[in-house]
């Protein structure tokens, strides 16, 4: 994979915060057995030294993802995000027609570790997100997700006990949107393997709220990259 210039990525900057809007692919913190690999992190620190991420997004999701760059900040958002005071919208693309108004899911996560996660009403933590459609196609929705607690997959799990896996999520059943499932008369060359239009799940934080050490609202939009933007304009195109 060819990493991007950290600069070229960066939403807001001030003295104690920047908002980068993560690609896809990329992880934000070390992983384990990816000794060496680069990620946020690593990224980060090569342009502002004591670089703390404050946050997770899965290593697919791209999207608004908050670093701090000094430890009075990193501090400041930790507590924010304890208290579920930094206010999280994220954009999904999900299987089939669903109609979502404020739905609220609140399913307890059970972690049990080497990213495996299940629903366990009696094991679980608390996990609540709050559902909204916002686009109906033919044959998929456009889901605004507002994760009220921050575990592990959440979203990706809680879209999936409503029968809406999120497109190209095999993890949860998701399937991958396929050019020639959504236009007509659409050939391959023989011989051609046909690739989805999205090789990761669609799924990507749009929006953010948090307050800096000055108590003021930052308030961030990401835009779509290349690959979501892309499969959204399709869908306008051909599943309308």
């Amino acid at each position: 994979m060819k990493y991007p210039n950290f600069k070229d990525l960066i939403l807001f900057e001030d003295n104690d915060f920047i908002v980068i809007n993560k690609p896809p692919f990329l992880a934000s913190l070390d992983e384990r057995g990816a000794a060496g690999e680069t990620n946020v992190l690593r990224l980060a620190k090569q342009y502002s030294d004591d670089a703390q991420v404050c946050h997770r997004l899965d290593k697919e999701t791209s999207g608004a993802l908050i670093i701090a760059k000094n430890p009075d900040a990193y501090r400041h958002a930790s507590m924010q995000f304890e208290r579920r005071k930094v206010n999280k919208t994220y954009h999904a693309v999900v299987d089939g027609h669903v109609i979502f108004d404020k739905l609220l899911v609140d399913l307890p996560i059970l972690n049990d570790g080497n990213k495996n996660v299940t629903i366990d009403r009696a094991e679980g933590k608390r996990a609540e997100t709050i559902f909204d459609s916002l686009k109906y196609y033919k044959h998929y929705t456009l889901v605004e997700c507002k994760p009220i607690t921050g575990r592990m997959h959440q979203i990706r799990i809680h879209l999936a006990t409503q029968r809406a896996a999120i497109v190209g999520d095999d993890m949860y059943k998701g399937k991958p949107v396929f050019l020639s499932s959504i236009k007509r008369g659409y050939k391959l060359t023989k011989g051609e393997e046909e690739q989805p239009i999205m090789k990761r799940f669609a799924l990507h934080a749009r929006h953010l709220v948090f307050k800096g050490l000055n108590d003021q609202d930052i308030v961030i939009d990401a835009p779509y990259p290349k690959d979501f933007a892309t499969l959204i304009k399709l869908l306008d195109k051909f599943d309308a």
